[in-house]
């Protein structure tokens, strides 16, 4: 109905190009226009004002030798006061700024390896914001942001990448095991040393309590019964300890056979040997 009476209302944000016969004649802004057909006068289309987003996949190959998928999302929107220009010279927009962004890209990251890529895509995207502001600037059109928002390697490549990743924590994780092992031994063994070296000075102290027991009761049961020499006393000593030895064997309930030579004559062997290897022992200091 408002094209029979002439009227043609405008959208918010938007523009209309209005021809008078095929030829360009003004811009219309947002709002209701008064546009006398039967003169010629014609919009010839709409134009929007918001900002719009593209998203570019380009496959490129880095410096090493290793392709990657560059995901670059451009931000753009056409310029009122030239929509002119972006109306007419361009008869597909979304495919030109593609076109940059591929030229952009492989121009760029095949001067780069796959890591310095991935640390440098900020500059990446500046660059292909820089080259686009300069290209679509005479066709009416601002790019507002560039941005790479994702850098994908070749499905071998990124396993490869996780595998010596892998490789590599894993070559910690045993390093640090085995430091661990290590200093667990080294606590064992010096805890083992300090427990033989405690278990030393008791056995010594064990020893040197019995040799001053038995030296006091040798001297005093001298005393006490005349006629009586040390030798004497050391041979009773034997007996008794001889005797108490046979009591703890036998009442023991987990004691496992022990043959041994019994009556008086074999506690005298023992005290024989006993009192030669203390000779010997004295002969050889």
């Amino acid at each position: 109905m408002g094209q029979v009476l002439g009227c043609v209302q405008v959208d918010q944000s938007t523009v209309a190009i209005k021809e008078t016969f095929g030829k360009f004649d003004d811009v219309l802004q947002p709002g209701c226009h008064c546009l006398p057909w039967c003169l010629g006068s014609q919009v010839a289309g709409h134009l929007s004002l918001r900002v719009q987003q593209l998203d570019v996949r380009c496959e490129t190959k880095t410096k090493d030798n290793v392709f990657v998928t560059v995901v670059a999302s451009i931000q753009y929107r056409a310029l009122a006061e030239s929509a002119q220009d972006a109306f007419y010279k361009l008869s597909n927009t979304r495919n030109q700024i593609q076109a940059y962004v591929f030229d952009v890209i492989r121009a760029s990251v095949p001067k780069l390896d796959l890591d310095s890529t991935f640390e440098q895509k900020n500059d990446i995207a500046k660059t292909v914001e820089s080259e686009l502001e300069k290209a679509m600037s005479h066709y009416g059109y601002e790019i507002v942001q560039t941005l790479i928002v994702d850098i994908e390697p070749d499905v071998h490549v990124k396993k490869a990448m996780n595998e010596i990743n892998a490789a590599s924590r894993m070559r910690e994780a045993a390093s640090e095991k085995a430091e661990a092992e290590k200093i667990l031994q080294i606590k064992r063994a010096e805890g083992e040393a300090e427990s033989k070296y405690l278990s030393g000075l008791g056995i010594a102290r064990q020893r040197q309590a019995i040799v001053d027991g038995l030296r006091n009761s040798v001297l005093a049961f001298s005393e006490s019964v005349p006629g009586t020499s040390s030798k004497d006393v050391m041979d009773m000593v034997l007996v008794t300890q001889y005797f108490d030895t046979l009591k703890d064997i036998g009442a023991s309930s987990k004691s496992n056979s022990v043959f041994i030579p019994h009556g008086p004559g074999a506690v005298r062997d023992i005290a024989s040997q006993i009192r030669d290897g203390l000779l010997q022992g004295k002969a050889v200091e």
